[in-house]
This record gives structure tokens, C-alpha cells and sequence, in this order.
């Protein structure tokens, strides 16, 4: 098996969802030449299930806004929404 988690983790997040079904077919392939029972096919699924996890998480976090955050998306301009530099 030549596929890593590690070779995953610089992916970006438009790039998660290709190296998920990478995975998969990887995983897949190991099973099958290896044995379903073999510590490779264990170890490609492990790495599935760690980038669809970190999908989630992505998901998650882009979902949590707080109430300030969702008004000044609706109202840039106002003063409650404006940065300044010092």
C-alpha cells in the first residue's frame, strides 16, 4: 500500500473530497490483493475514516458563525462591522 494519511493532510479543502475517493479506491484495491482481514486493508480504511472525519470538522467550523458574524455578512457597511488597522 502506498497511500498515507500524511499525503492527505496538505490537500485543500477542494482537493478533500478527491483524495477521499482516492482513498476509497485505494482501499478497495488493498483489500482485495491483501485480504480483508490484513493490516494494510484495516490501515486504508483507517485513513478514510480520517479524511471524511476531517471534512466534517471542516464542514462544522464553516457552519459556526456567530450572530455578529452573520450580521456583518448581511450588513458590511455598517460600524458594528468595520476594521481598523492601528
Amino acid at each position: 500500500m502506498t497511500t498515507t494519511l500524511n499525503s492527505f493532510e496538505t490537500a485543500g479543502a477542494t482537493n478533500l473530497e478527491e483524495a477521499i475517493i482516492e482513498a476509497i479506491s485505494e482501499a478497495r484495491t488493498t483489500c482485495e490483493l491483501d485480504g480483508s482481514d490484513s493490516a494494510g486493508c484495516a490501515v486504508a480504511w483507517d485513513i478514510v475514516e480520517e479524511l471524511q472525519a476531517e471534512k466534517s470538522d471542516q464542514q462544522q467550523a464553516k457552519s459556526k458563525k456567530t450572530s455578529l458574524e452573520n450580521y456583518c455578512d448581511r450588513h458590511p457597511e455598517s460600524v458594528e462591522c468595520l476594521i481598523y488597522d492601528l
